[in-house]
């Protein structure tokens, strides 16, 4: 079992709660936010801070440095959430400013994803149909290679799709609810005729070997009736990679379970290029069918490809080409 940390107790604590009362209040879960903050708390008592005044730069560095972090983005996680701390203080005229001084630590250049193309992923999941059973592991194939295919084919996150339950999945409609994800958000998304049927197929070969199915029911599991974990996933996606022949991008390192949402959000922009579609005028709607904030957050897994160049060279020549013409008349 794991051990829960004590509830706040430094000068700093009244804060903290109402902060992370304030965050959840925007329906924020802000769970491993307010895990760390607890931490900071603690190290204050230990340290003998019995004041706000007692929180200097120094007290704070040490705090910082006090952490195993060795990659930055998790010690700039760290800073960050101290730092959004303080800076809501500071608005509540609470403090003056912010005592932090420590710098972030640079991140090297991010890694480039690898996409994978449409026979790539049915290689992927042709593969992952073929796994045997276990006896812990029942329908291990058709559940690797429906999981695949939701990855892929609509862009979900992998731990959205281990926490997919039978309740998520409307079969009248062909449409999916993802529920509390990412910043506490829902969605509905709807699905093709195609992957609607193989996730349905799935499930009625899951129900005809279990006794009972309730709606919280996961519709991945193995062990105990808990959802497959997401790093599982991962493991098995990585097994089969080097079965999949995918060309990894100059700097890049063989793809991960992730590059698959990549490749879904890749290949949606390509197909509205083709059939003609704006893809400007429909950014938004890919933004809120993967879950995002806003277009910005999306454009992240829009990378380059050779044949998205292609068929944006296309639309231009097609745009291009009435003028070239007026001109020679």
């Amino acid at each position: 079992m794991k051990l829960r940390l004590p509830d706040p107790s430094s000068p700093i604590a009244p804060h903290i709660i109402a902060f992370v009362r304030h965050k959840r209040a925007l329906n924020r879960r802000y769970d491993v936010e307010e895990k760390v903050l607890r931490m900071f708390d603690g190290y204050l008592n230990s340290a003998g801070v019995r004041t706000l005044v007692e929180i200097s730069p120094a007290i704070l560095d040490a705090f910082f440095l006090s952490r195993p972090r060795t990659r930055p983005r998790s010690f700039n996680h760290l800073v960050g959430v101290v730092g959004r701390l303080f800076e809501w203080m500071v608005e509540h005229d609470i403090i003056d400013r912010s005592p932090i001084t420590m710098k972030l630590r640079r991140r090297g250049q991010a890694r480039p994803p690898c996409i994978l193309d449409l026979p790539a992923a049915q290689r992927l999941v042709d593969l992952a149909a073929q796994f045997p059973d276990r006896n812990t592991a029942p329908l291990r194939g058709p559940a690797y290679s429906t999981i695949f295919s939701l990855l892929f084919g609509i862009g979900l996150r992998v731990g959205e799709v281990a926490r997919l339950r039978w309740r998520d999945v409307d079969r009248g409609r062909n449409v999916l609810t993802v529920r509390e994800t990412k910043f506490s958000k829902s969605r509905l998304i709807p699905m093709g005729p195609s992957l609607a049927a193989r996730l349905c197929a799935f499930m009625d070969r899951r129900s005809e070997r279990m006794p009972r199915v309730s709606p919280d029911t996961p519709v991945f599991s193995f062990i105990g009736g808990r959802p497959v974990n997401p790093g599982t996933i991962s493991l098995v996606f990585h097994s089969l990679v080097p079965q999949l022949n995918i060309a990894i991008p100059a700097g890049g390192t063989p793809p991960h379970v992730h590059d698959l949402r990549h490749s879904f959000a890749v290949g949606r922009l390509l197909r509205w290029y083709r059939d003609g579609s704006n893809p400007a005028d429909n950014l938004m709607k890919l933004s809120t069918f993967m879950g995002h904030v806003d277009p910005i957050s999306t454009a992240v897994y829009l990378t380059i490809t050779t044949a998205l160049m292609e068929a944006a060279s296309q639309r231009f020549e097609q745009f291009a080409a009435p003028i070239s013409n007026a001109g020679r008349s």
